[in-house]
């Protein structure tokens, strides 16, 4: 009993518990934009809360094994800054800012500053004095960085795409047109191994695991970061792939650096640099190439182009798609939102539409309209 008491009290890190906060309020002001623009919200609000770990917790399981198992040693003194760090970034929402390789790179320098001026932080149960430049634990920091980002790509695919919210705004020609903002927060719970006698003051019980002269401990830490994008001239689900696969590449990349730092350890400097040059390129690319050009949404001369489709609507079941065009609703040519609603009801029970998908290929759908079905087929459209 005693050792699960210890256990309890010392993983009270409040990361934990302000990225729930951070989440549900990520959810609330995407659903309070939305209802301003659509008087409508188009995904639950909770929706960001509840994949804040369901979206990672495999890669926290694999990472725990794998980190613990081949024993990558971090100071306690790193997670504390990362624990800061982290912090800093929910409070400002700067989620552009949220990629694992700025935070880790971030905690290293914070830790280094407070260590070179020895700058103290008096935290009540700990004290935040930095930690020494050392190569011995900036080679973990290295691998497990490369792991994270790896992981950052694979869920920016996995979940990017379905987080972007449509925003109205004004095209070249003055013609309302969509683009999509994409936010996500995460938080992969991880199981790591720290020099043992930096906990053992204040948690006395913790379990040891002596290697040698030292001991070390294991810790479950709450890693967090985050993702911002915008996409306006590509469809989200066509440009976070693209994203996803530039990230998750540079995670490889710096993994395989840090795995060179092993023979000669100023590559671990190495790898973490060049991760965060390299993570700061590809937003800068894929920023620079969403603002230039046309908006992909935006009104058609052949029919009316759907902006978003609300989930178990009449217009999800029948398999719509943000980007796609309706050029007719059951038999009748329409050319703009008013014409589509009319034209639904020359058959209130049963609508049938001709789509033009984003290969421009006509597709037909049809959807038996029941009573307690959404009076506009659950369709966001732009005139």
């Amino acid at each position: 009993m005693d050792l699960i008491v210890a256990i309890g009290r010392f993983f009270v890190n409040p990361v934990f518990y302000i990225a729930l906060l951070a989440a549900v309020l990520l959810g609330y002001y995407r659903v309070k934009k939305e209802r301003k623009i659509f008087r409508i919200r188009i995904v639950y609000g909770l929706t960001e809360f509840k994949r804040l770990i369901k979206d990672g917790w495999l890669y926290a399981l694999v990472f725990s094994v794998l980190f613990a198992g081949i024993g990558l040693v971090v100071p306690m003194d790193w997670l504390i800054a990362l624990s800061i760090v982290s912090i800093v970034l929910m409070a400002t929402t700067f989620y552009q800012a949220g990629s694992f390789i700025y935070l880790a790179a971030a905690a290293v320098g914070l830790s280094w500053l407070f260590s070179a001026n020895e700058w103290t932080l008096n935290f009540g149960f700990f004290k935040f004095e930095g930690v020494a430049f050392s190569y011995e634990w900036l080679v973990p920091v290295a691998l497990i960085a490369g792991a994270l980002v790896f992981a950052e790509g694979k869920m920016i695919g996995k979940a990017a795409a379905d987080a972007a919210s449509p925003r109205l705004h004004k095209s070249g020609r003055g013609l309302k047109a969509a683009a999509y903002i994409s936010k996500r927060l995460w938080l992969l719970p991880i199981l790591l191994v720290v020099p043992g006698s930096l906990i053992e003051s204040y948690a006395p019980y913790w379990p040891q695991l002596p290697i040698g002269e030292s001991s070390f401990s294991l810790i479950l830490f709450p890693f967090i970061f985050g993702f911002q994008g915008r996409s306006q001239r590509t469809l989200p689900v066509y440009l976070y792939p693209q994203v996803a696969k530039a990230v998750s590449t540079l995670g490889i990349g710096i993994v395989i650096v840090g795995l060179a730092a092993l023979l000669w350890q100023p590559l671990a400097v190495v790898a973490l640099a060049a991760g965060v040059i390299g993570r700061i390129a590809i937003a800068v690319r894929f920023a620079m190439k969403e603002r230039s050009g046309n908006y992909a949404v935006t009104p058609q001369s052949q029919g009316v182009m759907i902006v978003d489709v609300l989930p178990d609507s009449p217009a999800d079941k029948m398999g719509l798609l943000r980007g796609e065009v309706i050029r007719k609703v059951n038999g009748i040519a329409i050319a703009n939102e008013s014409e589509l609603y009319e034209a639904i009801q020359v058959n209130a029970a049963h609508c049938r539409l001709e789509v033009l998908d984003h290969n421009l290929e006509v597709r037909l759908r049809q959807h038996v309209i029941f009573r307690h079905d959404h009076h506009r087929l659950g369709l966001l459209v732009v005139n």
